[in-house]
């Protein structure tokens, strides 16, 4: 039986780059890469990436980090931004990985490894403004910024970065999230030279509210043509993956085609249209290792079907689909794409 593919495509994925970049602009591009490029493959991604013109990275890790180095070379800037243990922020220094620090303990074990291996720790420190997803306190941000300074005076760290998160729950909140950012990089200011890299914003807050932009954004899913759930399309940005199943038998005049929930394709999505020769027609049936699908004039065993994609055959986006099972885009990537057969196109 054909497996179904996840068919990738490189020449998508640099039109939504270059899109994202003329979007955002002055500020920088960060790639983020979580979750193996949400689910299309971390190699391609770096290396796609960087044939476009990126040079910025986030991996989350430390280990996703040094995955990212491997394929970049030595010029990329890399970010990780998840608290790791001594042996990770080791090789995280000696692979010149910026390091987001949100906690006091995290950045004096990072100025202990760096002071013991004799190399300059390169930090951005993150203030916590309210979404509580590991951040230093605002009543204790004075004190922290006075120990980075206190490092960086002697030789062992250069802080580069102030950043957060924020919630993106509704615009009132986002507002009084960028005001103790602001502060917070004030405070930086008073200290020294205020930090090159500027970051508060992921994809949704970047693409739609230019005042919130720093000097870079972190964008990931939209870089993939995964929009936001329940979120408008995006201007010049399209689904690099689709998900494309063959035909292997018809019967009664219905399309059996060759994926399943085995697959990793939700059974919940029964009932939702998907891309075929002629148009969209109706999923109405998903088994263990195999699916029905509504049948077409002149079908025959060896069609293909897409099952999410751009939507040039009547499919809708991985996304829309997320949508009807109450979960995101990349999660239905990324559970795809441990069992089904990842091709790269173009």
């Amino acid at each position: 039986m054909s497996r179904p593919e996840l068919r990738i495509s490189s020449s998508v994925f640099r039109t939504n780059i270059e899109a994202v970049r003329t979007r955002i602009a002055p500020s920088a591009l960060m790639l983020v890469l979580k979750d193996d490029a949400y689910g299309h493959g971390l190699a391609w991604a770096v290396e796609t990436a960087v044939q476009a013109g990126v040079d910025r990275f986030g991996s989350y890790d430390i280990t996703g980090g040094l995955s990212v180095r491997r394929v970049a070379g030595g010029d990329a800037r890399i970010f990780a931004w998840a608290t790791s243990t001594d042996a990770e922020v080791d090789d995280a220094l000696l692979q010149q990985i910026d390091l987001g620090v949100g906690t006091t303990d995290y950045l004096r074990r990072i100025i202990t490894r760096a002071d013991a291996l004799g190399v300059r720790a390169r930090v951005h420190l993150k203030i916590d403004t309210g979404l509580h997803r590991n951040g230093i306190l605002p009543e204790d941000w004075a004190a922290t910024v006075a120990d980075a300074r206190a490092a960086e005076r002697a030789g062992l760290l250069e802080l580069d970065g102030v950043w957060s998160h924020i919630a993106e729950a509704s615009d009132e909140e986002d507002d009084d999230a960028q005001a103790v950012f602001l502060d917070a990089v004030r405070v930086v200011g008073e200290s020294g030279p205020v930090p090159a890299s500027l970051h508060l914003t992921a994809s949704a807050a970047s693409w739609w509210r230019p005042e919130m932009r720093g000097t870079v954004s972190r964008i990931g899913a939209f870089c993939y043509g995964i929009r936001s759930a329940d979120g408008p399309e995006l201007p010049g940005v399209r689904p690099v993956a689709s998900l494309v199943a063959t035909v292997v038998d018809v019967v009664d005049g219905d399309a059996v085609i060759s994926i399943g929930s085995f697959d990793g394709f939700p059974s919940t999505l029964r009932g939702v249209d998907v891309g075929t020769p002629d148009g969209a027609r109706n999923l109405t049936a998903v088994g263990q290792t195999t699916s029905v699908v509504a049948g077409w004039p002149g079908l025959r065993v060896g069609d293909e079907v897409t099952l999410f994609g751009a939507g040039d055959r009547g499919e809708s986006s991985a996304t829309t689909l997320a949508e009807r099972i109450d979960t995101v885009g990349e999660e239905i990537l990324t559970r795809l794409t441990a069992r089904v057969r990842r091709v790269v196109r173009d």
